[in-house]
This record gives C-alpha cells, sequence and structure tokens, in this order.
C-alpha cells in the first residue's frame, strides 16, 4: 500500500477556505488541473455516498465517491472509482484545522493506494506534488485575493 502526505499553511481561515473545498462537487472552481465536474444522479454534493464524474484539463476521466464529510472537522474523505492512473484502493483525506495565531489554517491531503510494482515513486511525485500541492497552492493564491 501507497501512503502520501502533503500539508502547507493557507493564509485564511479554516471556515472560509472550507467554503471552498466543502462542495464535492466544486474542483473547476478552486483546482486548476480539474476542466468540469458533475454529481451523478442528481444528488446533492454533500450528501456521503454521492459520485462526481470529472474531467482534468488534459482530457482525462475520474470518478469519485464522497465518503465522509464533517463541517465541525472540517474534512471530507473519498475514493477513486474510475481514473487513468492505474491506481486501485485509493482513498484520500483533506482535512483543515485552525491555526489560531492569526487567520490560518493547516492544510493536510492524505491518500493511501494500491498501485503496479514499480509505480509507487512515480504516482507518489504526480499525486503529491502535481494534485495535492498543486491545490493548495491554488487555495494560496484565491486566500491572498
Amino acid at each position: 500500500m501507497v501512503n502520501i502526505y502533503v500539508s502547507s499553511v493557507i493564509e485564511s481561515s479554516a471556515a472560509s477556505v472550507w467554503a471552498r473545498i466543502r462542495d464535492f462537487n466544486g474542483l473547476p472552481q478552486w483546482h486548476p488541473l480539474i476542466a468540469d465536474s458533475r454529481i451523478e444522479n442528481g444528488q446533492a454534493s454533500d450528501r456521503v455516498g454521492c459520485i462526481r464524474h470529472f474531467h482534468t484539463k488534459d482530457g482525462g476521466m475520474i470518478r469519485e465517491q464522497l465518503l465522509a464529510l464533517s463541517d465541525y472537522d472540517f474534512s471530507c474523505v473519498y475514493s477513486i472509482l474510475e481514473s487513468p492512473m492505474g491506481v486501485s484502493n485509493y482513498v484520500a483525506t483533506i482535512k483543515l484545522t485552525p491555526i489560531t495565531d492569526g487567520d490560518r489554517c493547516f492544510a493536510e491531503w492524505s491518500a493511501e493506494f494500491n498501485c503496479a510494482p514499480g509505480r509507487e515513486r512515480e504516482l507518489t511525485d504526480s499525486i503529491g506534488q502535481g494534485v495535492f500541492q498543486t491545490g493548495f497552492d491554488a487555495l494560496k493564491q484565491r486566500s491572498a485575493r
């Protein structure tokens, strides 16, 4: 099993960052790699069990299912159902923690998954830096506006 963990400090309150990422269908509004997204079967985007179907800007199609959502903990857990990445048993968590010294938050994005032997390093880099850190950098830029 491969484990990835990325963390960052965002110069905005946990509540305001959470307002951006809480919407399970809202990736295109804050993540620069995402072209479009829709929730399947007309379900609410904050309903545990809903499935988002989205496309990356390079044309990839991904389906993910919301497994948990906590406004109290500023966290969500989701799994990948389909993707071109070659991962299985993929479960990820995004969590925000308020930083009491200033109007900031500590952001964590982690995932664990299985993949073909020999692809661990490639996927760790592309997901950890290419997806998670890119998302945090975009949230930082939007918070600075």
